[in-house]
């Protein structure tokens, strides 16, 4: 069982170009799984870590994966609505929406960090967090992730947000941008901590992404597109 649950969680990797690395640091497990008709798990694994990648994830690393992306795209946070509103009544649109997208390309690069930890994950699952997590609801796989990889996951994304405001210029951008909003006559001044806002917005979004694959695959059949995929989760519908 702790075979299928590498599976069912396979679908949160983020990069294609990783795939293959990937694999080659999960754990040996052997070719068949109990129950399941002797499927071969390896190359099944193969499929659904493409499946969930391709689809999903690997989009929020590349250009505007954040930023295009409607269900993940991240805003400026609640303290700096006004600051938003107020920059765009005066004529300073450009600026705030500069100011945004900067937001968005830090956490585009932070995800790329995010395998080895989903890695380590898979690693440490026990039987019962496999049970659990295959007859468990439509978030049981993105449940478990959030869960066991949210601390790791900051640790990682924090640093790299930070290094990717100072490379892109967003320090001296958002600097500017709060700066011309602090001299606004009558506003209530703002300091906002957009490093912690901008990793947390990141780490939303990711789990975000994985629990739209994690939902497909487990309602939709069509979405079950190899032999493997049909076989594991023909498990769950049974529950």
């Amino acid at each position: 069982m702790k075979k299928i649950l590498l599976l069912a969680v396979a679908f949160s990797l983020n990069s294609c170009a990783q795939v293959q690395q990937t694999l080659n640091q999960l754990p040996q497990i052997s070719s068949q799984i109990p129950g399941v008709g002797g499927v071969d798990i390896a190359s099944g694994l193969k499929e659904a870590l493409n499946k969930g990648i391709t689809q999903q994830v690997s989009k929020l690393t590349a250009v505007d994966g954040f930023y295009k992306n409607e269900a993940v795209k991240i805003l400026m946070p609640a303290e700096l609505q006004k600051v938003d509103a107020t920059l765009r009544k005066v004529g300073l649109s450009s600026l705030a929406d500069e100011g945004i997208k900067m937001l968005n390309r830090a956490a585009e690069d932070a995800v790329k960090e995010a395998t080895p930890i989903f890695v380590s994950a898979v690693r440490n699952m026990t039987f019962t967090d496999a049970k659990n997590i295959l007859l468990g609801n439509d978030s049981a796989a993105t449940n478990y992730l959030q869960g066991s990889t949210t601390t790791a996951l900051y640790s990682k994304f924090n640093p790299v947000i930070k290094n990717s405001f100072e490379k892109v210029g967003a320090d001296a951008v958002w600097t500017k941008i709060i700066t011309k909003y602090n001299t606004i006559p009558l506003v209530k001044k703002v300091n906002p901590d957009l490093t912690d806002y901008t990793t947390n917005q990141a780490l939303a979004g990711v789990f975000k992404m994985i629990a739209v694959e994690e939902k497909e695959i487990r309602n939709n059949i069509s979405a079950r597109t190899t032999p493997l995929l049909k076989s594991v989760f023909a498990m769950q519908d049974k529950k």
